[in-house]
């Protein structure tokens, strides 16, 4: 329909009465192009709440289930369902009013406490896929009627936004202090709407075409760096794709998933960082190493090389609140052949530099069309079902996504932890994201269930590989156990430190 308003030309699409939705990018369109029944595509969190002082245990969670059910008309993305044309998406489109006895579900199970429990009854809710033909999310409240905290798992579909987005949707849902009487949750808050975009001008056009330009010579430059790579010619480079180690936990991604949560404080990972000239994220990369290592090494598993785990990069500049996916996914190198952990984070600190350089000196959409290209290989192999004929990208995937720094409230019960979980990257691994909350970083790991049942012993590994590593930097002479490493020996040289 076309509207003649203030002398310009203004369009606006109408499907079955309703304003059509965003528009998708590409990127945003391969996460429902390529999810299936073995690998959904949607990102959750597990919220653990604790209830008002007075509250009435067995009662509490049920009123407040029966009261946010009463919200059901949502703001866009959450009124949005997907509409497509012979399966392709195009659009995100409002529904009139939501199916709530379909979004917000309340389950009571045995003890919410039992962590390990309620990790495997999440592993279950995780495993199963979105209703394609609704609005792509679900919230579900978990209780026992006797303790005083509860749970919130609340799942999204990918396609809906990165983690950035999310968790910025999310903080906007919880207020700074309890209120027992004023509330809305995350899916009916009113959202600023983005000014529609103006005609470019002959100049902007040109000044595009130059910008692509530019992209497409970055994106040449980062395949001949690579190529120059598999020739030993240029050795400092970013990994070769698709050389990754393999094991248990790689191939193709089977149906069921194991799930398992933990803490670490986040102070004491960034005074780490301080002390050992590195990062956060370099620290913890190293924990989870060493941990993703033992837990291997505990299925007979070793290794001759080092294992590799893809790094997110935010695309998004500083202060930037655009919604959908802005992000470039690369592998890094991790550390082998080391027993002293500080000397295997030297090494992840090379590595991941020398990653964090190739994405500094290329333009961000040349790094996002490199991970559209080797992303979309991998997804092709699992969409073929040969996964498990094929080297992984990488082993494990690590994120961080920095949450609220002070304590929040949903109504008035007070968050007391939030824990991010992920999707399956096409080729498996352990997908590990952690938020940071209050000074703590709120960790969630998820992998495929078909060979390791259970994650719980990684958080354990993980653990003690932190303290071993932050113990490392005042004593040299602790070492890691042997954790399944194949070293080469290396000839006699008369460059000897004997």
């Amino acid at each position: 329909i076309y509207q003649h308003v203030a002398g310009k030309n203004k369009r606006t699409f109408r499907v079955k009465g309703l304003h059509m939705g965003k528009t998708l990018s590409f990127l945003d369109k391969s996460f429902w192009i390529t999810e299936s029944d073995a690998n959904p595509k949607h990102v959750a969190c597990l919220q653990l709440l604790a209830m008002p002082e007075h509250a009435d245990k067995d009662h509490y969670v049920p009123a407040l289930f029966d009261e946010i059910k009463g919200f059901a008309r949502g703001t866009s993305p959450f009124n949005c369902y997907v509409k497509t044309v012979l399966g392709y998406p195009i659009a995100l489109v409002p529904v009139k009013k939501l199916d709530m006895d379909y979004h917000v579900q309340l389950h009571r199970i045995d003890d919410v406490n039992d962590r390990e429990a309620l990790d495997g009854f999440i592993a279950k809710l995780h495993g199963s896929r979105l209703d394609p033909d609704k609005p792509l999310w679900q919230y579900h409240f978990i209780y026992d009627g006797k303790a005083g905290t509860f749970a919130i798992y609340a799942r999204v579909h990918h396609m809906y936004g990165d983690g950035a987005t999310l968790v910025r949707w999310f903080q906007s849902g919880y207020v700074s202090r309890p209120n027992g009487s004023t509330f809305t949750p995350v899916w009916a808050l009113k959202r600023l709407r983005h000014k529609r975009r103006e005609t470019q001008s002959g100049y902007k056009r040109l000044i595009a075409v130059g910008h692509a330009l530019k992209t497409s010579l970055d994106l040449a430059v980062i395949f001949l760096r690579i190529f120059m790579k598999v020739l030993r010619v240029n050795p400092h480079y970013m990994p070769i794709p698709f050389t990754g180690t393999k094991t248990i936990l790689t191939g193709q991604v089977e149906p069921g998933r194991a799930v398992a949560t933990m803490d670490l404080g986040f102070k004491r990972i960034k005074q780490l960082a301080r002390r050992t000239r590195s990062t956060a994220n370099e620290v913890l990369l190293c924990a989870f190493d060493i941990g993703v290592h033992r837990l291997l090494q505990d299925h007979g598993q070793t290794f001759p090389k080092a294992l590799f785990s893809n790094m997110p990069i935010n695309l998004r500049k500083p202060g930037e609140k655009t919604t959908g996916n802005k992000i470039a996914i690369v592998p890094v190198q991790l550390a082998h052949g080391e027993q002293d952990p500080y000397l295997r984070l030297r090494q992840i600190i090379i590595n991941h530099r020398i990653v964090k350089h190739a994405a500094q000196h290329a333009r961000p959409a040349a790094f996002s069309g490199y991970t559209i290209a080797i992303q979309s290989l991998a997804l092709v192999f699992e969409w073929l079902r040969i996964s498990n004929w094929v080297k992984p990208i990488a082993n494990i995937l690590v994120s961080n996504v920095p949450g609220p720094k002070d304590r929040r409230y949903l109504k008035d019960s007070e968050l007391l932890a939030c824990y991010p979980i992920s999707t399956m990257t096409p080729g498996g691994g352990v997908n590990i994201t952690l938020m940071t909350y209050s000074g703590t970083a709120n960790i969630g790991m998820v992998c495929c269930n078909k060979n390791v049942k259970s994650l719980q012993v990684l958080s354990r590994y993980v653990t003690e590989a932190f303290d071993m590593l932050e113990a490392s930097v005042d004593n040299p002479r602790l070492k890691i156990e042997d954790v399944g490493e194949h070293i080469h020996t290396m000839p006699v040289s008369i460059v000897s430190e004997h």
